[in-house]
């Protein structure tokens, strides 16, 4: 089988991943460590398959994923952010060219603003007295679904 292929394959899976992580955090609130160490685990023999150099690619995508994954962990510690959405994060970053780092980071952002506007909407039609926890695992699945589209998807690419 050829890298291409398996490339491709690993895509799919982290898509799926991707997907249950956004439907866990809508039903429960929680992003199990299982689906993200499953995310970040993948992303090794993804790097293998796309052709990532063991010296210096592997080191700079690991380095950029975690400056993410530390940024959003210092939202965590001040409460802004769940642990789970965190740790997704970090994992799909793992996956992400640095060149859509902060394109994807910009979707990410949109997607929870829009969120938490629909949130907050549902909040004030069935007042609680439970605080408002956004499933922020949807944003994250969406921006990373689009940044892999993006970057190993869109046939556009040599139009633009």
């Amino acid at each position: 089988m050829d890298s291409g292929m398996i490339s491709l394959g690993l895509m799919a899976v982290l898509g799926l991943l991707m997907i249950a992580a956004a439907i866990s955090d809508l039903r429960s609130r929680t992003i199990s460590n299982e689906l993200n160490a499953a995310m970040a685990l993948l992303a090794i023999p993804f790097w293998v398959a796309t052709g990532l150099s063991l010296w210096p690619d592997i080191p700079i995508q690991f380095g950029a994923a975690f400056a993410v994954f530390l940024v959003f962990a210092g939202l965590f510690a001040i409460g802004a952010m769940g642990g789970g959405d965190v740790k997704m994060i970090g994992a799909v970053m793992l996956w992400v060219p640095l060149p859509l780092f902060l394109p994807m980071l910009t979707v990410m952002a949109v997607g929870g603003g829009i969120l938490s506007a629909v949130m907050l909407v549902r909040m004030k039609m069935r007042p609680s007295d439970k605080p408002v926890e956004v499933p922020y695992g949807v944003a994250i699945a969406a921006a990373g679904l689009w940044a892999l589209h993006q970057q190993y998807l869109n046939q556009f690419q040599a139009i633009a």
